[in-house]
């Protein structure tokens, strides 16, 4: 195998160390902003990208031409530029996302929309020299493209946030100052109770829910497809490349199936913990349709 990109890697670790910065900030900095301890964001970015350049740098070393490894770089400076943003504000006491109280915040928004966009692209752009690339093994090479494209559409959520919302909207058109554009909230404001850690809202509708779960796609499929090959030498039946393809193929379906699951949720304004009847009823048919497509790919 080629080796590790190697800015991606350095991003990675650079990350790490930041992880730790950020847990003393959340011990020795008693700011709170938006209901939450103000190290909390950079905290969660921090290990959200390290997953995601480790993960980002094995794809690369897959195609291993020197457009992707390009790209690659592209991304590690992107995040860099990312972080920068958002540890800056922490520093300030600012939001760094959706703030346009001034017109530096606004710019480092609009900064950071920009680097997040960029990256949006690139990561797509991989996509699609992974699509013509040739992976040996049939399971990995179907968790690697439906990983990275599950990831873009859960990233593609991202962008739903920046729009502003109805009531900022009527602000924008009455002529009124806003000084918040975009939320992460639907149907409730921000910055209310929420799920431990994550803050996901359990009062209204939370599009962060959707961006979590689809843009780790890219691991957990892969990471599947490694565990099933591990699996093949205590279970004979894992050991016909076929069955691993169909059961990654079904693990593909409930990934994308229940990210989509949960936008449709968030932008019905419906809490994470609190689901509907209706959610509830296409839950259930995922499920039966991702446990009958289990049973059926073990038993072809």
């Amino acid at each position: 195998m080629a080796r590790l990109h190697r800015p991606l890697i350095v991003t990675a670790f650079a990350m790490t160390g930041l992880i730790l910065v950020t847990l003393a900030g959340l011990v020795f900095d008693d700011r709170v902003l938006m209901g939450v301890p103000i190290w909390i964001k950079p905290l969660k970015f921090s290990i959200s990208i390290v997953f995601y350049t480790v993960t980002l740098a094995w794809l690369i070393s897959l195609i291993n031409t020197r457009t992707a490894h390009r790209l690659g770089t592209f991304i590690s400076v992107a995040l860099f530029v990312e972080m920068m943003v958002i540890v800056g504000q922490v520093v300030r006491g600012r939001m760094s996302h959706f703030n346009a109280e001034t017109s530096l915040d606004f710019t480092l928004f609009i900064i950071m929309g920009t680097t997040i966009l960029l990256v949006w692209a690139a990561t797509l752009w991989i996509a699609v020299l992974l699509l013509i690339q040739r992976v040996a093994d049939r399971p990995t090479a179907l968790a690697v493209r439906a990983g990275i494209f599950i990831a873009l559409a859960g990233l593609a959520t991202g962008f739903l946030m920046t729009q502003p919302t109805p009531t900022q909207l009527a602000a924008l058109q009455s002529g009124q100052r806003v000084t918040v554009v975009g939320a992460h909230g639907v149907g409730v404001a921000d910055g209310g109770p929420g799920l431990p850690l994550v803050n996901w809202s359990t009062e209204g509708g939370d599009l962060r829910v959707a961006h979590f779960i689809g843009m780790h796609a890219l691991q957990a499929l892969p990471l599947l497809a490694l565990l099933l090959v591990y699996a093949s030498r205590r279970w004979a039946r894992l050991r016909d490349e076929g069955v691993r393809t169909r059961l990654v193929a079904f693990a593909a379906v409930a990934h994308g199936g229940l990210t989509l699951l949960v936008t449709w949720q968030a932008l019905r304004g419906q809490a994470l913990a609190t689901p509907d009847a209706l959610t509830l009823a296409a839950a259930g048919v995922l499920a039966v349709v991702v446990l009958a497509g289990t049973v059926w790919a073990v038993k072809a």
